[in-house]
């Protein structure tokens, strides 16, 4: 057998062991009900923060999270993102919202969820338009988020000539 055959052929097998043990939380076809509920708790963080509650918040997270905020602020541990997140939002007071538009399973307990970070202030010119990339693992508990990472999005560099 030609190497080119021998290497094609251990591909395939390997490809074929990862669908066979992924089962029906593999990477490649997460259920559906994992999509919902990483996206259940995109909106209770959300909510949870509109809210100002700290325990709610709390409850949403892992105990070591970590949140890189849009200022280049780094919070670290859930208790720092909590005092962090309701410190912001008494300065900042406006209307948050995410719109979730995709979620990427890394592994079967990891994902990836990535959407338009908005918060609307009393004025247009008040108003951010962020994205945010927001890390979750699935914990005993249920799925909690490990991470943040909120954006500006960047100007756009004109193509060189």
């Amino acid at each position: 057998m030609s190497s080119f055959r021998l290497a094609r052929s251990f591909v395939v097998g390997l490809a074929l062991a990862g669908l066979i043990a992924g089962g029906s939380s593999s990477v490649q076809g997460a259920p559906a009900t994992d999509d919902e509920a990483v996206r259940e708790v995109v909106q209770k963080y959300v909510d949870a923060r509109e809210a100002k509650d700290p325990k709610a918040i709390e409850g949403l997270f892992t105990a070591d999270a970590d949140q890189l905020v849009s200022d280049g602020t780094w919070r670290r541990g859930r208790d720092a993102l909590v005092r962090g997140m309701l410190e912001s939002s008494r300065k900042n007071p406006a209307k948050r919202t995410i719109a979730v538009e995709s979620i990427r399973f890394l592994a079967p307990d990891v994902a990836l969820a990535d959407g338009r970070y908005q918060q609307a202030g009393r004025t247009e010119a008040e108003t951010r338009a962020m994205w945010t990339t927001i890390t979750l693992k699935r914990t005993a508990d249920g799925w909690k988020i490990a991470a943040i990472r909120n954006m500006l999005p960047a100007m756009a560099t004109p193509a060189k000539k």
